[in-house]
């Protein structure tokens, strides 16, 4: 008789499972050993496990089958002394009196489609100089730009070679340029160029909802992880063959970072592609959330919740978070509905980055909410928005206050915020600017480093989409769109940036193009050399950006540094203390690398110029709505100084010109 879900959760929350089968040390998975492969399984109510070996990743009959012993904890194990790399396995397990099929929860090689998996010894896809790979030293502050690897390289008119279109061998060319004219760059000189210093890839785990041996105009964004430990093969030249997506996986990562940029992983634990997991036929109902009554809990929307409240679905993630980071040189992660996720599981990987890497050299963070409600038994313990206080200060979150704000509702498209005619929001844009410290609002934040200041990412409309909702007159949409860069990127905490936000990127209309066609997901790079006015000003806001401090500046008390606030129906200013800690007290041996001691901020949403008294001193227009670079070639201005209409203005000013 087989156990229903609701009895598989008692099981699980009687202590005695706990105590018999919870093996947090064990390592699982295929490993090679010094002399030969073992091969771990955790199975703890299977009754027999078989491990099949084939030379093949689909399609070929086992060469070998051999019946694995169990041990402790429920972990199930098979020695050999044949080194088997590049041999394709999986496990038949009786169960309940039933027969399952099923490839390694714990694999790190897989084949075609994730269907079987495949050992691997990793050092043989070492790309040459691995051994030596690593990221490019921290700036002082953390621009991240989002993208995803087929969307970056499909269009022609990238200049990418054929063969590298929609892979990750196309993040290898760093010399290409629009129509390969050898004039306009595209791809990685032309991030270079813009300033960011992150990539975020969107998910490049294996995923189901692309078929890897289908045609390569086949597109998705991912968020359906198979196999969490392995690349996927679409993005790969031969996915067919397991160590390939390895390696030129950890050849996209060299070369990213030989060019100067770090890179983070947007992570998916919350959900798998489908409840018929590997998870699900080993360990049955274990690694999945259910409710008192036996139905699955759905607060992804995808149609199971992971349970990482439970120490082996916790020891999986973090183990997983750790593979990446020391296999892949990974800098940073980007969790998935991390409100789905529990506040200690995320507290416990921040500390065991920091312990091996040093404190914040991996970047942390993730979407605070879910998209329904959890069977997790206490709510108090998820890493929502609401708990913020109680993550570590180097956990951030994607602030939806400071986006709404400032453009309007993600999800109500008519609705408007600060730059395009929303009322009354002058106070939710100062709470922005301070990155809601200091107890501002709900979100309460610890300190900036727990803040992602943002207008767009892969959810939901673009901003230009967005703005094109709310704002029919495209001049004005234009002065609109300027402005809320401008804002976001005047905010403290950490910048982000949809890829194709600096040139205007539209999806037309479309909220969610998670399986749209390629074509319109694509990065459109003609249209990147099309709008190069408003790229320039992207360019000039994060050059201007990594000259302030102040707004940089992601210790507890940087809130402090933002004063002088003051506001008006449509009108938001404020000042930057831009001094170098210890500066007045003579402390700071640099100073002088902060042009400007003092910062003025002003933000006006009207639809006329405003005229407004400076405070007392001589100030540099550093730019304004129409040119972000104007601190290269400053002009003065002191008393009265004009405003545009919808437009921002940063100015600075030298201490001894006060």
């Amino acid at each position: 008789m087989r156990k229903t879900a609701r009895q598989w959760k008692e099981i699980y929350q009687d202590p005695s499972f706990k105590e018999t089968y919870v093996c947090e040390g064990a390592a699982l998975g295929a490993l090679p050993a010094k002399e030969g492969t073992i091969f771990r399984l955790w199975s703890p109510f299977a009754d027999q496990v078989i491990l099949n070996l084939y030379r093949e990743g689909s399609g070929s009959e086992a060469f070998e089958r051999h019946v694995m012993e169990k041990g402790e904890k429920g972990v199930w194990e098979y020695r050999t002394e044949r080194n088997l790399h590049k041999i394709y396995y999986d496990f038949t397990l009786r169960m309940e009196g039933r027969t399952v099929f099923s490839a390694d929860p714990y694999a790190r090689a897989c084949g075609v489609n994730g269907q079987r998996s495949m050992a691997v010894d990793l050092k043989e896809t070492d790309p040459a100089g691995w051994e030596v790979d690593r990221p490019p030293a921290r700036e002082e502050e953390t621009v991240i730009y989002e993208l995803h690897v087929k969307e970056f390289s499909w269009d022609p008119a990238g200049g990418f070679p054929e063969e590298s279109r929609g892979k990750f061998t196309a993040f290898l060319h760093t010399d290409t340029t629009l129509d390969n004219d050898g004039v306009h760059p595209t791809g990685i000189p032309y991030l270079k160029e813009l300033g960011v210093n992150y990539i975020q890839l969107m998910p490049v785990y294996d995923y189901g909802s692309v078929d890897e041996a289908g045609e390569g105009a086949d597109f998705n964004w991912g968020y359906d992880p198979v196999n969490y430990n392995v690349p996927e093969g679409s993005y790969s030249t031969d996915p067919a063959c397991g160590e390939v997506r390895i390696r030129e996986m950890k050849e996209m990562i060299q070369s990213l970072h030989a060019q100067g940029f770090r890179v983070i992983m947007d992570v998916v634990y919350n959900h798998t592609y489908s409840l018929d997991s590997w998870f699900q036929r080993t360990v049955p109902w274990y690694f999945y959330r259910v409710d008192e009554d036996g139905s699955v809990s759905n607060g992804s929307a995808c149609g199971n919740d992971v349970a990482s409240e439970r120490e082996m679905c916790a020891k999986y993630i973090l183990e997983s978070v750790l593979y990446w980071a020391q296999e892949y040189h990974i800098d940073g992660f980007r969790f998935d509905l991390m409100g789905l996720l529990d506040v200690d599981l995320m507290n416990r990987i921040r500390s065991a980055l920091d312990e091996r890497y040093g404190k914040g050299e991996k970047l942390l963070f993730g979407e605070p909410w879910a998209a329904d409600r959890t069977a997790m038994e206490d709510e108090k313990a998820q890493a929502l928005k609401s708990n913020i206080r109680r993550l570590d200060p180097g956990t951030g979150m994607f602030c939806d206050d400071t986006r709404d704000a400032i453009k309007g509702s993600a999800l109500e498209k008519e609705e408007p915020g600060f730059v395009n005619g929303g009322r009354g929001l002058e106070g939710e844009i100062l709470k922005s600017v301070r990155a809601w410290c200091a107890g501002d609002g709900l979100t309460g934040a610890r300190a900036p480093s727990q803040i992602i200041s943002y207008v767009s990412s892969h959810d939901n409309q673009t901003l230009w989409d967005k703005l094109s909702e709310t704002t029919r007159d495209e001049g004005l949409r234009r002065r609109e769109y300027r402005l809320a860069a401008g804002i976001y990127m005047t905010c403290q905490g950490r910048p982000f940036l949809l890829s194709g936000e600096e040139f205007a990127r539209s999806k037309g209309g479309l909220e969610d193009s998670y399986n749209a066609p390629i074509e319109i997901n694509r990065l459109d790079w003609q249209k990147a050399w099309q709008e190069r006015e408003l790229v320039d000003y992207y360019r000039g806001l994060i050059a201007l950006r990594k000259q302030i401090p102040g707004l940089c500046d992601k210790s507890r008390e940087a809130w402090r540094r933002i004063y002088g606030q003051w506001s008006g129906e449509g009108l938001v200013g404020f000042s930057v203390d831009n001094r170098r800690p210890g500066a007045d007290r003579g402390e700071c041996a640099d100073c002088r690398t902060t042009p400007w001691d003092t910062v003025q901020v002003i933000y006006n949403s009207r639809q006329r110029s405003e005229e407004l008294r400076l405070p007392a001193g001589k100030w540099e227009v550093l730019a304004d709505g129409r040119d972000s670079f104007r601190w290269m070639r400053p002009e003065t201005a002191e008393g009265e100084i004009e405003v545009e209409p919808v437009s921002m203005l940063v100015l600075g000013r030298r201490e001894q010109e006060k």
